[in-house]
């Protein structure tokens, strides 16, 4: 039988306040339990989806094992009350692990496989470090495949300090100081609150408490501060905890659906999902990611950076974000970048943060009816960049 690809759309998206790893807000919550928090709201935020109606729960986490196991997306799934109909997976790209849980549920919506589908990510960095039960392959190091350099992230942000040396320390402190205060603005203007989801937390110490607000944000932050900390991936390095994002638990889901499903169910839409691209570079860079990946989406949809109105980029490292903005000839401090600040501020836990960047689109373009594309973009382990390109279904050229 013929087949004809379907818009795709989102519909809603929600996350935990983000929280410090370790003594942070989650110290003593599952990370299954985080995720099963976002999915009762997305189903109470939306009466209008019948629960059985959802196709897929597709989870990301970058550690997979103990409470982020057991193939969470259909573990959570149960956990949440969906019906036993809904089928569920786990899914991992680092960084990128909910950019690509929703990049790939979205294609089967497309093809027809789906009509609706739960995509996000969860990461608890305090229960499950970077890094934890891997075993790097020795042939790795032995037969020279990637630089040492490439297993530890900071290390590769030094490295991308090297490459390019107009981006200096005090440039990507600066930008650190810019994102703490954009995201400060946010929050007293109420344009993060919307979409967090409280979480009930529990401390051995401290005894029950209520999760409302993201942990990580340091308001007030500034230049001469920030001079003061060290550089611990490198002797008079470049690369600080001030100008980079920290390690922080977290869980993010968003409704994706078929556009014409989504009107059959009187759902309200978002923003609809034009393209995506992921790309290679090599790992011992892996912050350049973004770059080639936005170049192949661009050139494929017949775009400029002039057609895009709206970038949300993922802050794992000021240099990353600079490296970027370097590339497209894009000021420092260019509006359209990140307008509510990012990870720096808000934190980044792993395989949650692409929905996040999402999230916070989706929200700048119901505020922006002149912009028609946006991006969200992030670089990933391993050597790696996702883009995924978004149409404001509330741009006001719709109704010419």
């Amino acid at each position: 039988m013929p087949r004809t690809a379907r818009d795709v759309v989102f519909v809603d998206g929600v996350r935990t306040p983000f929280g410090k790893a370790n003594k942070g807000l989650y110290t003593e919550t599952r990370a299954d339990d985080l995720v099963v928090r976002v999915i009762r709201e997305l189903l109470r935020r939306n009466p209008a989806l019948p629960p059985e109606r959802i196709d897929e729960d597709a989870i990301a986490a970058t550690t997979q094992i103990g409470d982020q196991g057991m193939t969470i997306g259909r573990s959570a799934a149960i956990l949440a009350g969906l019906p036993r109909s809904v089928p569920g997976y786990a899914i991992d790209r680092m960084c990128a692990g909910a950019m690509t849980a929703v990049t790939t549920t979205a294609a089967g919506i497309a093809f027809g496989a789906y009509d609706v589908v739960i995509a996000g990510g969860v990461e608890h960095m305090g229960r499950h470090p970077m890094g934890e039960g891997v075993d790097p392959n020795p042939r790795y190091l032995s037969e020279k495949l990637v630089d040492p350099s490439a297993l530890i992230m900071g290390n590769t942000a030094e490295n991308l300090h090297d490459r390019y040396p107009t981006i200096t320390k005090e440039r990507a402190d600066a930008y650190a100081v810019r994102s703490q205060e954009k995201t400060a603005k946010a929050y007293a203007e109420g344009k993060i609150q919307p979409d967090l989801v409280e979480v009930a937390v529990r401390s051995s110490e401290n005894g029950y408490g209520l999760a409302t607000v993201d942990e990580p944000p340091r308001p007030g932050t500034t230049m001469e501060a920030l001079a003061t900390l060290k550089t611990p991936f490198r002797p008079h390095g470049r690369v600080t905890a001030g100008n980079a994002a920290g390690l922080n638990d977290g869980a993010t889901g968003a409704i994706l659906a078929a556009e014409d499903v989504a009107a059959e169910l009187g759902l309200t839409v978002k923003m609809r999902l034009v393209d995506f691209a992921f790309a290679g570079v090599d790992p011992e860079v892996m912050g350049v990611g973004p770059i080639p990946a936005t170049e192949k989406l661009l050139a494929r949809n017949g775009l400029t950076m002039d057609d895009i109105g709206l970038i949300e980029i993922n802050e794992a490292f000021a240099v990353q974000v600079l490296a970027f903005l370097e590339h497209f000839g894009i000021p420092d401090d260019d509006p359209r970048v990140n307008p509510w600040g990012g990870a720096i501020a808000m934190g980044h836990p792993l395989a949650s943060s692409g929905v996040r960047l999402m999230m916070q689109l989706s929200r700048l373009f119901a505020e922006r009816p002149d912009v028609r594309y946006g991006l969200t973009t992030m670089c990933v382990g391993m050597g790696m960049g996702g883009t995924v390109l978004w149409e404001n279904t509330n741009w006001e050229g719709n109704a010419k």
